[in-house]
């Protein structure tokens, strides 16, 4: 997908399409992290620590459970 810079106000603005903002589970009030790697733009939505929390722990039982068939499947 390639965007182009939109004018606003004295700033410029890169408009997400709807698809995109619902894939990532984002709206106009979620806070977003904006970090650069080399001449990257990487723009993250900022998730609520319990939340981060609870999916460690889904993913922990997750990977007791079907650890070693999924590094067989790996392999």
């Amino acid at each position: 997908m390639i965007k182009r810079l939109t004018k606003h106000g004295n700033s410029l603005a890169l408009v997400i399409d709807r698809g995109v903002l619902d894939l990532l589970e984002i709206n106009a009030d979620t806070p977003l992290k904006i970090t650069t790697e080399g001449k990257c733009l990487i723009v993250t939505p900022v998730r609520d620590p319990q939340r981060q929390n609870r999916f460690r722990k889904a993913l922990e039982a997750v990977n007791r459970r079907y650890g070693r068939a999924l590094k067989r499947l790996a392999d």
